[in-house]
């Protein structure tokens, strides 16, 4: 075992997310240290100083992190995660589906974001799948397929028609609005682009989710995931968290043992046809490895 920050792998390289908190009156720090990752000059020395929408932030709330999820999957331990959750989410956008009725068997946390049909407008896997007019996540696969040193296999999930800018507001807008993945070295590279994430809540779930979904695909294709890298535009922790996050910072540094992804056999496949079992064998795989600190007071998402 190595030393555990955030997310554990076993690459040695630390780097540490500042967002800094005004916590009562006086400002700490808070940090979200991740094995594993280059985080570049990413390292705001300025005190927060704008409030906006129950979250602070810093001068420059950038972030891109990398990690190698085949040395050591993303898994956060410092507070127990619903392994389940971000599971169910991930085969349920693979399916391309936009009702929520796949999600409620496992969750209710979308209801919140329910159009009255029961959809969610904004679903990452129907956006992959059917919103665009094509079939970007199964055309991706066929693309690397045919020719592995591809460059163009780029997945989009905002819309530019109706999303964000002057465009009438919504219940949601995606986060993560793009990926893209390539092949070289014979690994499979995937790089996730996310606008505005929720470092306490949002961060966590995406982050293994996204892990979980290039293991899929290196599956499918049949070579090993390489790197996995996360940018994220405007990275924060809101207001309503900041008793959470002080609890995380006093449980660093922490160690674990290495959570390894071994899939069952054609996941992608069984993913796309939206096989309930495939859910509860993925949760059982990473629940018989996973032994995080003790759960912290529930958090609300912003909505």
């Amino acid at each position: 075992m190595t030393d555990f920050w955030f997310y554990r792998t076993s690459i040695h390289t630390r780097a540490l997310l500042r967002v800094r908190l005004l916590l009562g009156w006086k400002y700490d720090e808070i940090r979200f240290g991740i094995p594993g990752c280059d985080c570049g000059d990413y390292a705001p020395r300025r005190r927060v100083r704008k409030q906006t929408h129950r979250r602070f932030h810093t001068r420059d709330s950038r972030l891109t992190y990398e990690l190698h999820p085949s040395e050591g999957f993303p898994l956060l331990t410092l507070r127990k995660i619903p392994i389940q959750l971000f599971c169910s989410e991930v085969v349920w956008m693979v399916t391309g589906e936009k009702d929520l009725s796949f999600m409620q068997q496992f969750t209710r946390i979308w209801d919140d974001f329910a159009e009255e049909d029961n959809t969610m407008a904004a679903a990452y896997g129907y956006r992959w799948r059917h919103h665009f007019g094509r079939d970007q996540l199964l055309e991706l696969v066929e693309t690397l397929r045919l020719d592995p040193t591809n460059r163009q296999g780029v997945v989009v999930m905002w819309d530019p028609a109706s999303d964000g800018l002057l465009a009438p507001p919504k219940k949601n807008v995606p986060c993560p609005f793009s990926f893209t993945v390539n092949i070289i070295g014979g690994k499979l590279n995937l790089h996730l682009m996310i606008r505005s994430n929720d470092m306490m809540l949002g961060n966590p779930h995406d982050t293994a989710g996204f892990a979980l979904l290039a293991t899929m695909l290196g599956q499918e294709l049949g070579v090993p995931v390489g790197k996995y890298t996360v940018s994220i535009s405007h990275a924060h922790v809101y207001e309503n968290h900041f008793e959470q996050a002080q609890q995380i910072l006093n449980r660093m540094p922490h160690q674990h043992a290495e959570v390894v992804c071994d899939l069952p056999a054609n996941s992608f496949q069984r993913a796309l046809s939206g096989d309930v079992t495939l859910v509860e064998e993925l949760t059982d795989m990473f629940k018989r490895q996973y032994t995080p600190m003790p759960a912290l007071k529930k958090m609300k998402i912003a909505i």
